[in-house]
């Protein structure tokens, strides 16, 4: 084993150079993001590298420097990130740091970095006080914690990792002739959203790389895609839900647990099991990857995932999601105070004033985009405020969402900047958010044109179907027909689909879209109208989640709350209602571990979920007094006997887990329409064929809904391509049956003579249907295509 040292000169030069940023930077902000750049480790050798630190907390506490140290671990037998749980010894090599301000800094010899084949030196600082006790801070810069944000870090060398990537090819033929150029990426066609670990049977990004990798073959090859392909297929960008690594159990067991023995630091170790739907995140890790999500342990993974996307036969964008507007309530656990400004309805508020948090959470990013996305999408932009002390008000932070878009990215020797597209439902949480939201803030704000925010059809509580939803939302299509250029648009993505299983099944429901609440849902979320009224008529950029398409279950999944756990589930409860029958519940692979507590059936599940969230409700969320009176019902509720704290909160564990499981999409793939999936297909190749459906409607362009309604609402989209082809489109959205019609003969400006040809037509329209008059049922279309003569 190599001797770690010091090395001396260089940690001399490193607390220099800092130095001499501190001194000579036009502000504090633009030394704190040149500083940015080397703070975390760096491999700066075979055997070497820099390790940095930002410690103000240390200060605040006036730890001397002498007693600050880097702490580099060393397994003494081997490390297996594959195996769920080993125990190892570490040697601990403590290396005293240099102090510059706020920064411990120290280059060190003997280390080893990781790599895909190697498993790197493991580190952190140790700091000792004035009773001898020894304290340690994580960091919150690593690209490689295989044991989440809560366990030291490994050394990684990152740029061999990126020197590798198997997509160079793609980079450098998006360059220009002026290599040092920066070229801005714009947005794609279409976009699926994809939650990995339901993505596929693995779970990983491996297995979806694998995934993408088979349907690049096969349509290499020419092959007839089955429906589980093209599920995937026909997409011009792939948009991760977010991929960092996320809270951990509240209660344990941590997934590094150490005690510090005679013979070194005893570890047990936990290989990383968490179910999290991407944004309960801590802030800590963001420039990583979830290790949850990796198949190997190792980054590469992603630069992996990046290069089949981009190496496809037309190849197809990377979209990563980060979330940079605030911290789970565990964050404070791993970051120091200086990061937070106070708490919010979601954990806590990031203290975006501070020069310093202000450039290391930009220097996250950066970092993390450079794993190769073409594109971000920042969630809950609304978020990113501050308050103003003088006039004593809350301010959003432009200014910081402008930073975000300018950061400049380098892949494959190419600098550029990404696409951005922002969720932000600003004056939300005002309670007159939904009407008063104009979804253009940042639009409007920005300098650059090509900045996208998600549209109003795109953001949460939209429930289509419910009778009635399409003409209530009327003055929004109206809308997304002005002003819909730069917006995401479709009815289906994670937060819609999670919104629409928590409405209560009393609501007047449109029973016309299917016989029960799981074909009702489904069929709504993955509408053929609704797709052909994205596709073939709204501008934008359509996006629709995998989830979604597959007809997979969804939902709030998180299985890491221990306070707030069992008060989670019974807001999830409706969920049973419609996303779960007697038949699916009664497969031997679904809801195991609540069958192995007494929920045998469906129904004694059905029981128990009706009792809890009452029971939530009129005792504020009393655990002790649930349990009690759970105990009371008569007859006797299913499931383990008899009721305490410690059996909900396994029940609400056991339910979490087994829903994970059940929305899967692998699961659902036997269940697939080879029609539906076909027509999906072809109308993202449609849409492909017609870039300039994404601009707003111009002044020869026609859209509107029949009138007199008559119990149906049809509605229909005349466009005019730049070519001279029109695009006409007719959809049934809600309602009754249509006496037969001929969709040619409306009276629409424009649609008058001859030449249309039919160019699609949905699910049960058979391709027999060439012209003439038909009845439009619900959730029925057709377009049609001609070109000027």
């Amino acid at each position: 084993m190599q001797t770690i040292r010091k090395d001396d000169a260089a940690s001399k030069d490193f607390g220099n150079w800092i130095e001499a940023h501190l001194a000579s930077a036009a502000s504090t902000f633009e030394a704190q993001v040149a500083i940015a750049r080397r703070i975390g480790a760096h491999v700066t050798g075979a055997e070497s590298a820099d390790f940095a630190f930002w410690t103000p907390e240390l200060l605040e506490s006036r730890v001397p420097e002498g007693d600050v140290f880097l702490e580099v671990l060393t397994p003494d037998g081997p490390l297996d990130l594959r195996t769920a749980h080993q125990e190892l010894t570490f040697t601990a090599t403590r290396i005293p740091m240099e102090r510059c301000e706020a920064f411990s800094v120290v280059s060190v010899t003997g280390v080893t970095p990781g790599n895909r084949d190697r498993i790197g030196s493991f580190y952190r600082l140790a700091w000792r006080d004035s009773a001898g006790a020894w304290h340690h801070i994580l960091d919150p810069m690593a690209a490689s914690l295989p044991f989440g944000a809560f366990a030291p870090a490994e050394l990684y060398d990152v740029d061999g990792m990126l020197a590798a990537r198997g997509d160079a090819a793609y980079w450098t033929g998006l360059a220009q002739s002026d290599k040092e150029a920066v070229i801005k990426l714009g947005p794609p066609v279409s976009i699926q959203q994809v939650h990995v670990p339901t993505a596929t049977a693995g779970g990983t990004l491996a297995a979806l790389t694998a995934t993408y990798e088979r349907l690049a073959e096969r349509v290499r090859r020419g092959a007839d895609l089955e429906p589980s392909e093209r599920l995937f297929a026909g997409y011009d960008a792939v948009q991760l839900l977010p991929v960092e690594p996320t809270t951990v159990y509240e209660a344990g067991p941590a997934f590094w647990q150490e005690e510090t023995t005679e013979h070194g630091i005893v570890a047990n170790l936990i290989r990383p099991d968490t179910t999290n739907w991407g944004y309960d995140v801590v802030i800590a890790g963001m420039a990583g990857v979830n290790p949850v999500l990796l198949e190997t342990g190792r980054p590469d993974e992603l630069v992996d995932f990046a290069a089949a996307l981009h190496n496809f036969p037309r190849p197809k964008k990377l979209i990563l999601d980060v979330v940079f507007g605030h911290s789970d309530n565990q964050g404070t656990g791993v970051l120091n105070s200086y990061w937070f400004a106070g708490p919010n309805m979601y954990g806590q508020n990031m203290n975006y004033r501070h020069p310093t948090v202000r450039a290391l959470m930009l220097e996250m990013q950066r970092r993390k985009v450079n794993f190769g996305a073409d594109g971000v999408r920042v969630d809950g932009a609304q978020d990113f405020k501050w308050w103003d002390a003088e006039a004593e008000t809350l301010r959003h932070d432009d200014e910081y969402l402008q930073s975000m878009s300018d950061i400049v990215q380098e892949v494959a020797g190419v600098k550029y900047r990404p696409w951005f597209v922002f969720e932000d439902g600003r004056p939300w949480p005002q309670e007159d958010w939904e009407l008063s939201s104009t979804y253009r803030a940042v639009i409007e704000n920005q300098h650059d044109d090509d900045v996208f925010q998600w549209g109003p059809l795109t953001f949460a509580h939209n429930t289509p179907f419910l009778y009635g939803f399409w003409l209530s939302k009327w003055w929004r299509i109206r809308e997304i027909l002005n002003h819909g250029s730069n917006w995401i648009s479709g009815c289906a993505n994670h937060d819609t689909l999670r919104r629409g299983t928590q409405v209560d099944t009393k609501l007047n429901v449109n029973t016309r879209l299917g016989g029960t609440r799981m074909e009702i849902l489904d069929k709504a979320y993955d509408n053929p109208a609704i797709q052909t009224l994205t596709y073939a008529a709204f501008p934008g950029v359509p996006m629709d989640f995998l989830n979604a398409s597959a007809r997979a279950s969804w939902g709030f999944i998180r299985n890491q709350d221990d306070k707030y756990g069992v008060k989670v589930v019974a807001e999830e409860a409706i969920s049973l209602k419609w996303q779960v029958d007697e038949y699916s519940y009664s497969q031997p692979q679904s809801f195991p571990r609540l069958k192995s507590m007494g929920f045998e059936t469906r129904e004694s599940l059905a029981r128990f979920m009706e009792f809890l969230p009452a029971l939530v409700e009129v005792t504020d969320y009393d655990l002790n007094v649930i349990a009690s009176l759970l105990n009371e019902v008569d007859p006797v509720l299913d499931g383990p006997r008899p009721v305490t704290v410690g059996v909900l909160k396994e029940i609400a564990r056991a339910w979490m887990d087994d829903m994970h499981e059940y929305c899967n999409v692998a699961r659902h793939h036997t269940q697939l329409s080879p029609a539906q999936t076909r027509f999906n297909h072809q109308l993202r190749e449609f849409r492909r064929a017609r870039p300039w459906l994404r601009d707003n409607l111009g002044p020869r362009d026609r859209f509107d809904y029949r009138r007199p309604v008559d119990g149906t609402v049809l509605f229909t989209s005349l466009r005019h391509g730049p070519d001279g082809e029109q695009v006409f489109m007719v959809a049934h959205m809600e309602g009754g049956p249509t006496p037969d019609f001929d969709p040619l003969r409306l009276p629409i400006e424009g649609l008058e003579g001859f030449g249309w040809h039919v160019a699609l037509r949905t699910p049960p329209i058979g391709s027999e249907f060439v012209g003439g008059p038909l009845s439009l049922h619900d959730s029925m279309a057709l377009v049609y295509t001609r070109q000027a003569g």
